[in-house]
């Protein structure tokens, strides 16, 4: 194999190709890329298993061939040779890359020991815009789950009904979005990795292009132009969100969400390092009441309000009050609760397309 090439352009393939590298596994081509030289140009594989991400580019190619490199090493390598010009090229030696008046030589493994991954998925399918795709993921992928304990949760369920609705939860929160679909292949539902999801979001460029999501006996695949991801999703029951979203509410408070943001940032400066990370809200007589106490200080703030309901005192975790309502788009989000040991949601004021639920914390000091 040999092909010569901008080391910009391969820098950014081989980065992005890299993201799906194992990181600790026993099997040491599960760390490596596939580079395969033809003659359309060449193309980067990596696969960790769960998820697969293949890259194409162009490159002058002189002798056809394949082999797998390190990933992580492999990329930053290259990230240090974006002003080269790049000749790449394999002996019985292993991977030798050329620039300028230097060479240098990375082991490679035999291309045969890499996994198949397989690249045929279209049974069914949905179609929308790059950037409602991005935009859902952006509203929900964060309140996935980031430990083992409950693997499904790791993931966002993704149902095709009218629209895209997408549920996450780690199990003291919980996002729920939806955006709009042009077509797809009948009503279906899946649990896409968060991990996935972040990858694609990174791969989304153009907000008005439409993109397709292919899906078929437990895969998915999307791609756009020179990029394509390939994973495995998630199998099980995910939660019933019909069964923990409140249809009523005892007390309601509408803020500007901006306003609220910078008291519970700066409320939830004296509090950082603490195990649960706890603010509390007062709302009631046109305002809510945000303080926090730690051995170092405490934080007593008033935000203007229109409130509805009953007066309520309420504890949570900031990050996730935070997480909220910086998702949120709008001037003003509306606060919705049923006491204060009861999940509480939040929304935009006008397009309730969007809603965030949040555990409280009983007994807060």
């Amino acid at each position: 194999m040999k092909f010569v090439c901008d080391g910009m352009s391969l820098s950014e393939a081989v980065l992005k190709t890299s993201k799906a590298c194992a990181v600790r596994t026993t099997a040491p081509v599960m760390e490596c890329i596939k580079i395969t030289a033809g003659s359309d140009g060449i193309e980067l594989l990596a696969t960790d298993g769960e998820l697969s991400i293949r890259k194409t580019l162009k490159a002058e190619v002189f002798e056809e061939g394949e082999a797998c490199v390190p990933g992580k090493l492999f990329a930053d390598f290259i990230g240090k040779l974006t002003d080269e010009e790049i000749t790449v090229r394999t002996d019985e030696r292993g991977l030798e890359i050329g620039y300028g008046d230097s060479s240098s030589y990375l082991q490679a493994l035999p291309a045969e020991e890499f996994p198949k991954i397989d690249l045929e998925i279209g049974e069914n399918y949905f179609v929308m815009k790059q950037g409602s795709l991005k935009k859902i993921i952006a509203e929900t992928a964060f309140c996935c789950a980031q430990d083992d304990s409950r693997p499904i949760l790791k993931g966002c369920l993704f149902e095709f009904k009218d629209r895209l609705e997408a549920t996450a939860l780690d199990g003291y929160r919980l996002a729920l979005s939806s955006q709009e679909i042009l077509g797809k292949s009948g009503e279906k539902s899946i649990i896409c990795p968060a991990r996935t999801l972040a990858e694609i979001s990174r791969m989304l460029e153009d907000d008005e292009e439409e993109i397709t999501v292919y899906t078929q006996g437990g895969m998915m695949l999307v791609g756009t132009g020179d990029m394509t991801i390939v994973s495995r999703l998630y199998q099980g029951d995910f939660i019933r969100k019909e069964s923990v979203i409140p249809s009523s509410f005892l007390t309601e408070a509408t803020l500007t969400r901006l306003e609220l943001v910078a008291s519970v940032e700066r409320a939830a400066i004296l509090i950082r390092g603490d195990k649960n990370n706890l603010i509390t809200l007062e709302i009631g007589g046109d305002a809510v009441k945000i303080t926090s106490n730690s051995e170092i200080g405490n934080v007593f703030e008033t935000v203007g309000a229109a409130t509805n309901g009953k007066d309520l005192t309420i504890s949570m975790n900031a990050k996730y009050l935070l997480d909220a309502l910086k998702a949120l788009g709008e001037e003003e989000c509306v606060l919705s609760f049923n006491g204060a040991i009861s999940p509480f949601i939040l929304q935009n004021k006008e397009k309730k397309d969007t809603l965030y639920l949040i555990l409280p914390v009983r007994n807060a000091q």
